[in-house]
């Protein structure tokens, strides 16, 4: 068989065969469908998929034949050995979505009877389920809407098979039909039990985060390129000055010359008296994280036992150097629960259990450096001093040193990535937040100080977007931590020291901007602004609303409608009173429907009525010209004006676009040329 994909001339939407229209309205939905998949399905599958869309459109155009059994067999065993090929099972979520993906194509080849229509509608319909198994963002919803409407609007053509209904008509009811349905869909959404971890099953595009378990010189300038949202948090009252917004995440203290690393793992029971101390106003918040796969949890310093943490379906815990951690990689959206006090100090006061940790420098790496940090040591000022006498004077050379602050510094290092603070610290002088706290911790432990870096976010968006601040990965910062006796571990920014715009104004570097977003911004940058915010604000509310509805929410929606203290028998019970008053209310209504006559069967049975008083004999099954012919041959010349109403009638019924009822005119026509018959 020769597989002809040229479409023959186009002859105008208005003209085509209704089941011609039909069709390619459905493949037309079908491709709508499918298209979401195309970011994961292996290369085969979509160029197989679109081949034999455009071949049922051809066939439909050209109003052909369809193949053969033994031709779809023949694709079917293709398909499967590819699949098998690609992803060597041919069960899971990869396969199966890639078998139901050829199975729709395929079906299209076999819409000889509303049998085959129903099978491919129901496999559309399940196709837009499994788009959710991916993606569920707003994005995806909206689009998801706009294929099952499509469905149905097919679904309706297939049950309208006389005449020529226009697909608004179909599209008008499919939407009204889908409109009746979307309050008891509501209904189950609000209480149908939230299911942990399967209703949090897909992992919306690919998890990011700036934070890892370790830093490289340069790694947190290539984040800060990223423009996308980390976390939003929103405030429960006050709210702390930007400069105090440092959210804690992954701590940093093994060095081995190239790469800094978290040191083994010391989880902490509890915060002991000696291990933090916090002084000022307790700050309430509620954080919502995007997915990142990491354990740790960026959470506002700093974070007490006295009100830990909550997040539901989440165990949430501590180390000793103040990592909060949950139990598993955090794959999906993350709403916490926490209290924050931006004034603090923390670790042991008389000595550091685990202070060689925190000293170590790998022999052999940046010794002009260690030189420059000894000769320092060496001064008379600062041979005796404390370890915060020595941050100062780091930092203030810091500020007077000639260094620079900037997103590319370029490559630091020889080719093997050694000596790269070396090169840093003396010579270049520019750097990203990670080049200055990666030199002050080198040069302190230099100084025989025990110091790590730790890495997070700092800072948030200018202005709140309906009441959310806003984190974004472009906040991805890096800052350091000495220890000294009496005072515990103790933050320094270099940062501050170089740039102190980026901490009290978190006004961090600019990335760089794709090219319609370069040229919107040069056009007008409070409309790109603007818009980002706007989309920010809806997307917001769909992820607080949907993708963020919880357990906790729905026993809250129980205690608001007065159950003192609900439990899942308590929600279950909810769940049975709504359904028993939907079903029965979908009873009353079937009931009364079975009652209503279409209006077309109302008149044509008046019809038969008024052509029976006349003598003339018509069956049930016979359309209005049926009806004209017989009205011919019992009266003769003396029907012809009632035979002719009749041919009208049967005109609007199965002309292109009919199935009208007749005006008024037409029945007092009708009417009048009855009752001259009679007479």
């Amino acid at each position: 068989m020769v597989l002809n994909l040229t479409l023959p001339r186009w002859p105008g939407w208005r003209h085509l065969p209704r089941d011609a229209r039909d069709t390619l309205f459905l493949l037309g939905v079908i491709a709508w469908t499918l298209l979401p998949h195309l970011t994961h399905l292996p290369w085969w599958c979509a160029a197989l998929t679109a081949v034999v869309l455009l071949w049922r459109m051809n066939l439909a155009l050209a109003n052909a034949t369809l193949p053969g059994r033994w031709v779809l067999v023949v694709m079917l065993t293709i398909a499967a050995g590819l699949t098998w090929w690609t992803e060597r099972t041919l069960l899971g979520k990869e396969a199966g979505v890639t078998l139901l993906v050829v199975l729709m194509a395929l079906k299209t080849l076999e819409l000889r009877a509303r049998r085959d229509a129903f099978v491919v509608f129901f496999l559309g319909f399940f196709l837009v389920l499994t788009q959710f198994l991916y993606s569920q963002t707003l994005l995806t919803a909206a689009a998801m809407i706009v294929a099952v409407w499509g469905l149905l609007t097919a679904l309706v053509l297939a049950h309208m098979p006389v005449g020529q209904p226009r697909l608004s008509q179909a599209g008008g009811l499919a939407a009204r039909a889908a409109l009746l349905g979307a309050p008891l869909m509501v209904l189950l959404f609000v209480l149908f039990p939230r299911l942990d971890p399967l209703w949090g099953l897909p992992s919306d595009a690919a998890a990011r985060t700036g934070l890892s378990g370790s830093m490289t010189m340069g790694s947190v300038a290539e984040v800060a390129n990223d423009d996308s949202i980390a976390l939003r948090l929103r405030f429960n009252g006050a709210v702390p000055p930007p400069e105090a917004m440092y959210f804690r995440g992954p701590v940093l203290g093994a060095f081995d010359g190239r790469e800094w690393k978290r040191v083994d793992p010391r989880p902490s029971l509890s915060l002991r008296a000696d291990a933090l101390r916090v002084l000022g106003p307790a700050y309430a918040y509620e954080m919502t994280l995007e997915p990142s796969r990491l354990t740790v949890l960026p959470l506002l310093e700093m974070a007490t036992d006295e009100v830990p943490p909550r997040a539901e379906g989440y165990r949430i815990g501590h180390r000793d150097d103040l990592q909060w951690t949950s139990d598993r990689p955090l794959t999906d959206r993350l709403r916490i629960v926490a209290v924050a006090h931006t004034q603090f100090t923390q670790g042991p006061l008389r000595a550091l259990p685990d202070a060689g940790d925190y000293l170590h420098l790998p022999p052999g790496f940046n010794p002009r450096t260690l030189a420059w940090a000894a000769a320092l040591r060496e001064k008379p000022a600062y041979a005796y001093a404390e370890a915060s006498t020595l941050a100062r004077a780091l930092l203030q050379h810091i500020r007077t040193g000639g260094f620079s602050y900037t997103l590319a510094p370029g490559t630091y290092g020889d080719a093997a990535g050694r000596d790269a603070i070396d090169e840093f610290w003396l010579d270049r002088k520019a750097g990203f937040c990670e080049h200055f706290a990666a030199s002050f911790v080198v040069v302190m432990r230099a100084m025989g100080v025990p110091a790590r870096v730790v890495t997070g976010y700092q800072g948030t968006d200018a202005n709140p977007v309906d009441g959310y601040y806003i984190v974004r990965q472009r906040h991805a910062h890096a800052w350091a931590e000495y220890w000294q006796p009496r005072r515990g571990w103790l933050r320094a920014d270099p940062t501050a020291a170089v740039a102190p715009e980026r901490i009290v104004y978190s006004a961090s570097l600019p990335p760089r901007l794709g090219f319609m977003a370069g040229a919107l911004n040069t056009m007008s940058p409070t409309l790109l602004a603007q818009l980002r915010r706007n989309w920010e604000a809806i997307n917001n509310r769909w992820n607080q609303w949907v993708l963020n509805y919880s357990r906790t929410q729905q026993f809250d929606l129980l205690r608001n409608l007065g159950v003192g203290s609900p439990s899942w028998e308590d929600l279950a019970l909810l769940l049975l009173q709504v359904l028993v008053g939907v079903s029965a209310a979908g009873a009353v209504w079937a009931w009364w429907d079975r009652r209503r006559v279409d209006p077309w069967t109302r008149l044509h049975a008046r019809l038969r009525r008024t052509l029976g008083a006349l003598g003339v004999a018509t069956a049930a099954h016979e359309a209005p010209r049926a009806l004209a012919q017989a009205v011919r041959a019992r009266r003769g010349g003396a029907g012809d004006a009632l035979a002719t109403l009749l041919d009208e009638l049967d005109r609007l019924r199965y002309a292109r676009g009919g199935q009208r009822l007749p005006d008024a005119a037409w029945s007092r026509r009708f009417a009048r040329e009855a009752a001259r018959l009679r007479r």
